[in-house]
C-alpha cells in the first residue's frame, strides 16, 4: 500500500533559520511573510499570535496577506496535484516572519486548513516558535 502524502506545514522566525527538512527530501517552500505590517510592532498585539481574533483582523482588513495566501496556496496546491500523481511522500511547507508569531503562524493556519480540506493527505502543522505541533 502506498504512504500517505505528508505535507509539513510550519510557521517559523527568520532570526532562527529556516526549519530543516527532516525527510531527507531537501526541502519545499519557503514563504517570507516579512514584507506585511507586522501587527507584532503594536503593544496591543504582541502578546497574541496569528490564531487570536484580533490578529486575524489586524492582518485581514489590510489585505495584503490575503493576496500572498492566495498565491501561496496556489503554487502548493499545484505541486501536491503532482506530488500525489507521482506517488511522492513528503512536502514541507514554511512561512517566516521576523519572530514566528503572528503572520507566518496566520499563514501556516491558513495553508494547513486549506490542504486539510481540499486533500486526502496527511498535513502536519508546526508553530515551531510556540512549540507547539
Amino acid at each position: 500500500m502506498q504512504q500517505k502524502l505528508k505535507v509539513r506545514v510550519y510557521s517559523f522566525s527568520f532570526k532562527k533559520g529556516i526549519p530543516v527538512d527532516e525527510s531527507g527530501n531537501g526541502g519545499g517552500f519557503v514563504f517570507d511573510c516579512r514584507g506585511i505590517h507586522n501587527p507584532g510592532l503594536y503593544d496591543q498585539y504582541k502578546p497574541l499570535t496569528g490564531k487570536d481574533q484580533p490578529v486575524i483582523k489586524f492582518l485581514e482588513d489590510e489585505g495584503v496577506i490575503t493576496k500572498l495566501l492566495e498565491h501561496a496556496i496556489e503554487m502548493v496546491t499545484i505541486s501536491v496535484d503532482t506530488y500525489l500523481k507521482r506517488e511522492f511522500t513528503d512536502l514541507m511547507v514554511n512561512f517566516g516572519c521576523t519572530g514566528g508569531r503572528h503572520r507566518s503562524v496566520y499563514c501556516a493556519e491558513k495553508m494547513a486548513e486549506h490542504l486539510r480540506k481540499t486533500f486526502d493527505i496527511e498535513v502536519v502543522l508546526i508553530h515551531r516558535e510556540q512549540a507547539t505541533w
